[in-house]
């Protein structure tokens, strides 16, 4: 299961750990990645998305219809 938002294509980083006498270690930073469902009024269906918690607050703010086309995601 890959951690990369379906919609913006966001994807985990990869950084250092730095401790306080600066030594260096590799770390992840991973995405807030949530499995929601949505209806599409147009198509009369429900999809399973797995997005970011950023782009759900996107699709709260304008619509899940004008998201998609946004992201031209095929449906």
């Amino acid at each position: 299961m890959s951690k990369i938002c379906e919609l913006t294509g966001k994807r985990v980083m990869i950084g250092n750990r730095v401790s306080h006498a600066n030594n260096k270690k590799k770390r992840r930073f991973n995405i807030n990645l949530c499995k929601k469902r949505f209806f599409l009024i147009q198509k009369k269906k429900w999809i399973t998305l797995k997005i970011c918690a950023s782009t759900v607050k996107l699709i709260n703010k304008i619509g899940i219809e004008k998201v998609l086309k946004r992201f031209k995601y095929k449906y």
